[in-house]
């Protein structure tokens, strides 16, 4: 089933298909989806040995993909391994045997190994992985590569430790995720245990939130000093209009860093006893930010607080790192004549940052703060500073 005239057929036949063949095809297409996925790895692979491994290869991928970065980098890391070190691997993937996420984690159990060690796990995993789900497959991967290398075992596990790190993702309606990542076992199953062993505790004398509550609550609790945050104060972002914050209309409000939270949030969150309040003046027609309201401050610590309230976010197309953690960087270089005002700065993170100074890529800020940026190979991406609010015609709602 690899024609598009077969996907017609099958497309069409789809709603009368009884229950046996449904899951047929859907055996199927994921059998397709698997050799595709292999074409895929190895054009990620030509384009990183055409690059010379370059790091921005991960970008340029992400951009012209339309991936977030992590996952890009993903898919390079993974086509690299299967075309150098796990042939039987992307053998199976030909043969519809096992899919691009499943490879993926062969790829990462094994990517501490030696070219030399890797084909050995590889050729231990061939008959192992058909008809294994993704957990199964990380789980024999991971045993093939201690396998394969026992002495290096230990000094992976050592290494994997030094890389222990917070993560935060962001969710949608007003959430967002916190794990912490590659921590001690012994330590993350101690820790997991006293969270449990205290809602445990508080659920037995009566607490009416359910065991998944009380577990987040009280590991927040303890991440904030045992006192639920009262006496922490964070800097966050958001980005409102007095229309929506005097209760007029219930425009969504955005959170620098995370998206779009619901009015009624926002308002909750903007009026919290610490909450300090900013006027920020903007173009009526475009909604864009033209001042911040303030006379104070230094100059310079006043036009870099205007273009990271303009530009909310990393300005590298696809990235949404929030613009007050970010590095500010001339349009034009200082060098070029460049000059530092809001009309040449622009908010890119580390990493960013540096890729701007890699072969083959090119920037352009436009007066209207748009930046358009050219991959290595031709492609062009654009972002613009999203407006404060709508564009507004006629006389204002207030």
């Amino acid at each position: 089933m690899t024609g598009p005239d077969r996907l017609e057929e099958i497309n069409a036949l789809v709603g009368s298909l009884d229950d046996k063949d449904s899951v047929q095809v859907a055996k199927e297409v994921s059998a397709a989806l698997a050799r595709l996925e292999a074409v895929r790895f190895r054009a990620l692979s030509r384009l990183s040995e055409l690059r010379g491994g370059a790091r921005s290869v991960v970008q340029e991928v992400a951009m012209n993909l339309f991936l977030v970065d992590g996952f890009a980098g993903s898919l390079v890391a993974t086509g690299v391994a299967l075309t150098s070190r796990l042939p039987r691997t992307l053998s199976l993937m030909d043969q519809g045997k096992v899919g691009g996420f499943a490879a993926q984690k062969v790829a990462e159990a094994t990517a501490w190994l030696s070219d030399e060690d890797s084909l050995l796990a590889d050729a231990m995993l061939e008959s192992r992985l058909p008809e294994k789900n993704s957990e199964q497959v990380r789980k024999a991967a991971s045993y093939a590569a201690m396998k394969a290398d026992r002495s290096g075992a230990d000094r992976h596990a050592t290494e994997r430790r030094k890389g222990r790190r917070l993560s935060v993702s962001q969710g949608e309606a007003g959430v967002a995720s916190i794990e912490v990542v590659d921590g001690p076992v012994e330590k993350v199953t101690a820790a997991h245990k006293r969270i449990h062993r205290e809602a445990r505790a508080l659920r037995n004398q009566g607490d009416t939130r359910t065991m998944d509550q009380l577990r987040a609550d009280i590991a927040l609790d303890l991440l904030l000093g045992g006192q639920g945050g009262v006496s922490e104060r964070t800097e966050v972002f958001l980005y409102m209009d007095l229309a929506t914050y005097l209760g007029m209309n219930d425009d969504p409000v955005k959170m620098a860093g995370h998206g779009y939270l619901p009015a009624e949030l926002g308002r909750h969150i903007a009026g919290g006893p610490n909450t300090v309040l900013r006027r920020i003046i903007t173009d009526p027609l475009s909604g864009q930010a033209q001042d911040l309201g303030r006379t104070r401050y230094r100059p310079d610590a006043a036009t870099a607080e205007f273009v990271r309230v303009r530009d909310r976010e990393c300005r590298r197309p696809g990235c949404d790192r929030a613009a007050h953690s970010c590095e500010l960087d001339h349009s034009i270089p200082w060098q070029f004549q460049g000059e530092t005002n809001v009309a040449d700065l622009v908010s890119y993170c580390t990493r960013d940052h540096r890729l701007k100074d890699e072969p083959g890529w090119i920037y352009r800020l436009d007066p209207d703060g748009s930046l358009t940026v050219t991959t290595p190979t031709g492609h062009t991406h654009t972002s613009t500073p999203p407006p404060l609010h709508e564009p507004r015609q006629g006389r204002p709602p207030f």
